[in-house]
């Protein structure tokens, strides 16, 4: 892991970067720096979590072997505008901003718990317990659904209705799964569909409305990076820089794979017609020839 792990938002001509206790900045496009924020915590492999932009405020997971909090920094200045402590184990997700029936919800996953807070105030809404650590997978929300996975130790994906008040764990997963959930890798929801893969490349489409499963395929390496879903198609980036691409649906459809020379552990990001991937020593953007 290194100090470049959490992404960068873009926004017009203003760049936000996070790197964990090392600080948060707000760059414009041409490079001069607006502010700079820093919250001391301990990491333990470096920074991991990247941060969410919600309306005025950037808000970001600080999970250290000291302390463990979530705060929101003013975007136009970097001041604290909440900051919340949460117990627990270490956790290295980034959390997401949801609208729940027109109220809004930022989920974040700590080692042991999945909480929701107002984004407005850092007010917990609901929460759930599972026993896990070190979570890596982004939560993923859809079908009126909040999907998450557990982290290390013996990893269960669950899908939990976010309408609860307080303690939802016995009371509003839908269902759950513990056969080829990801220590690492994101879930990617594609229409209905739920589309896993384990670190050790078993790649499963679930029904995300409840959990069946449609296939399950080995795709061969070892995974870090979380699928991408674009030009109706979905990307797996294994390890050693190979790509499978495959046909969204409920039947395993393989279209091609590519390989690149290179060690490969962060997820791929498109824009337009462009791919960008970084391996351990280059940045390439492989893009779609214009008609």
């Amino acid at each position: 892991n290194s100090h470049a792990s959490p992404t960068p938002i873009l926004e017009g001509d203003r760049i936000y970067v996070h790197y964990g206790a090392f600080g948060s900045a707000c760059l414009r496009s041409d490079g001069s720096i607006l502010w700079r924020t820093q919250l001391q915590y301990e990491h333990r492999h470096g920074p991991a979590s990247s941060p969410v932009l919600f309306q005025d405020i950037l808000i970001y997971n600080c999970d250290g072997t000291d302390v463990q909090f979530v705060t929101a920094l003013e975007k136009d200045t970097g001041k604290v505008r909440w900051k919340k402590p949460r117990d627990g184990r270490m956790a290295y997700s980034t959390p997401l901003a949801i609208d729940v029936e027109g109220n809004p919800q930022v989920v974040s996953t700590g080692g042991d718990r999945v909480v929701t807070y107002d984004p407005r105030s850092g007010e917990e809404i609901w929460w759930l317990r599972y026993d896990g650590f070190s979570l890596v997978p982004r939560p993923v929300y859809g079908l009126g659904l909040v999907f998450i996975c557990s982290g290390y130790g013996a990893p269960v994906l669950y899908a939990i209705r976010p309408d609860g008040k307080g303690d939802v764990t016995d009371s509003h997963v839908a269902w759950s799964l513990r056969r080829g959930v990801p220590l690492n890798p994101s879930p990617l929801l594609v229409g209905t569909e739920l589309y896993l893969i384990s670190d050790r490349g078993i790649a499963s489409c679930l029904d995300g409305r409840t959990g069946k499963l449609y296939w399950q395929e080995r795709l061969g390496g070892q995974f870090s990076a979380s699928p991408i879903y674009a030009d109706e198609r979905i990307y797996f980036l294994n390890e050693e820089g190979g790509t499978t691409v495959i046909g969204p649906g409920t039947e395993f459809k393989k279209l091609g794979t590519n390989q690149l020379a290179g060690r490969t552990l962060s997820s791929m990001s498109v824009h337009g017609r462009a791919i960008y991937l970084r391996t351990d020593d280059h940045l390439y953007r492989i893009e779609k020839p214009s008609s």
